[in-house]
């Protein structure tokens, strides 16, 4: 079964503006990058990998090609999470499949992927996990929500030993920071920023005797105010009917 989120009932003006932008999209290969706008100052391009975009197979029953398209979205950062604070530095990647069927809007989550992020002063290490829910539907409240955990690695430290699980996770609950730019349009690329500083953190779980010490070095729990996202992102945009459909090979 297909993970879906349910859509709003009205679609932010926003989305239906990048829709219109998404026509005539021709890139097709698993690998694009777009340039930056700029000259010769400009940073390098970012690299967007549609492999982690979910099969049309994944899409929900009914779902038209022609009414879907995968977003591929690279952010870099910074987070604090209790003593945490540390720049995302090494791109984080996220994909997930949007379109309607019947005229109703919904959303199937394709991959995250994350580097782990050192904790100054200690051996470990926390990396962002997607924990099973988003919704990237931005509305006037919100850009859009995410749900992680982040497992802690390290000496000493068991396996599973997380900070989050995926039955009480850190929510986020994105706000857009920097307004929305369009960077390319072949592949369609959008860049803006967005932020949550709201969110709290529990103590870590699954970490055994080890726990209350983690705890006290983390600085767990942390209230709401005490944390902090902050992530320039950058989206491609592909039409399901630009990308090829995954042979067997890369289905299994």
């Amino acid at each position: 079964m297909p993970r879906t989120t349910p859509g709003h009932a009205r679609v932010r003006r926003f989305a239906v503006a990048l829709s219109a932008l998404a026509v005539g999209v021709t890139a097709t290969p698993a690998t694009a990058h777009a340039e930056p706008a700029g000259t010769s100052q400009a940073p390098a391009p970012v690299e967007f990998d549609t492999r982690g975009c979910p099969d049309r197979a994944d899409l929900p029953a009914g779902a038209a090609p022609a009414d879907w398209r995968c977003e591929v979205m690279s952010a870099t950062g910074r987070l604090t999470l209790g003593r945490i604070d540390q720049a995302i530095d090494v791109p984080m990647t996220l994909t997930f499949a949007e379109g309607t069927v019947d005229g109703e809007y919904q959303q199937v989550f394709g991959e995250m992927k994350a580097a782990p992020l050192p904790v100054l002063g200690t051996t470990w290490k926390v990396t962002p996990r997607y924990a099973g829910y988003s919704d990237f539907q931005a509305d006037d409240q919100r850009r859009g929500e995410l749900a992680l955990t982040f497992p802690i690695t390290g000496p000493g430290v068991p396996h599973g030993c997380t900070i989050g699980t995926d039955d009480a996770p850190v929510h986020l609950v994105l706000q857009q920071t920097d307004p929305t730019t369009v960077v390319s349009r072949d592949p369609l690329v959008v860049s803006f920023g967005v932020a949550d500083d709201g969110f709290a953190a529990p103590r870590v779980s699954g970490c055994g005797r080890l726990g209350p010490a983690l705890d006290a070095v983390l600085r767990l729990p942390s209230p709401s105010g005490a944390n902090a996202i902050d992530l320039d992102a950058r989206t491609a945009l592909y039409p399901y009917e630009q990308l090829a459909p995954a042979t067997p090979a890369q289905a299994g």
